[in-house]
């Protein structure tokens, strides 16, 4: 039976520590299926169609490739439970770990018909620098039938908020601030260009 590990991430826009999770999922899994996907508890400043381009590019700078990472705009729907039972009936075999941030534990319980998506997927929960993990929020979810894993990794302190509200391209991989810079995305778009002509591309 496949392990696969069901990633959604607003990519608003994806970052160098999506990257880092990405790779690291992909050798703990034998397949990551990742989506951009609206988040009803965030407002996002981008269409998804763009978060979803941005998410591939991300995908195919990881060096060296991961070839067991798929893109799966398909999946997209602000309900993990839709996209869960979509998925559910594209690998009817497969083992299924839904992957979230610390930073969304507390949300979790209120998620659409959280209690039926528990019983139908493992958690694996992926530290977050500034997101502690309290034991009274994963106890909570384990007596919702959650079954509740942390991933021995922290991603990186770098978050797409940082970007659209303070227009730190640092935490971006080069492609990703080409596209942006390409597509007039965002309200800092003119700042990183700037630093893109003067600095030389290297990976995070």
């Amino acid at each position: 039976m496949a392990a696969i590990a069901l990633f959604g991430t607003s990519a608003d826009p994806p970052t160098a520590g999506h990257q880092q999770i990405l790779n690291w999922l992909s050798h703990h899994f034998d397949e990551v299926w990742v989506w951009a996907s609206d988040n009803p508890f965030k407002s996002h400043q981008t269409l998804l169609a763009h978060r979803a381009a941005m998410l591939r590019l991300l995908i195919e700078d990881i060096d060296p490739p991961r070839h067991n990472i798929h893109l799966r705009q398909e999946l997209s729907s602000p309900r993990a439970l839709v996209t869960v039972e979509q998925a559910r009936q594209q690998g009817a075999d497969a083992e299924f770990t839904l992957v979230v941030g610390s930073d969304l534990v507390g949300q979790l319980p209120r998620w659409y018909r959280s209690d039926e998506l528990f019983r139908q997927v493992n958690l694996l929960v992926v530290p977050r620098p500034g997101y502690s993990l309290e034991e009274a929020n994963l106890e909570g979810l384990r007596d919702l039938g959650a079954r509740v894993a942390i991933a021995d990794m922290t991603g990186p302190a770098v978050s797409s908020t940082a970007y659209r509200e303070e227009g730190d391209s640092h935490i971006l991989t080069p492609p990703i601030e080409d596209y942006i810079y390409r597509e007039q995305l965002y309200e800092w778009q003119d700042a990183p260009r700037k630093r893109l002509l003067t600095r030389p591309h290297s990976r995070p």
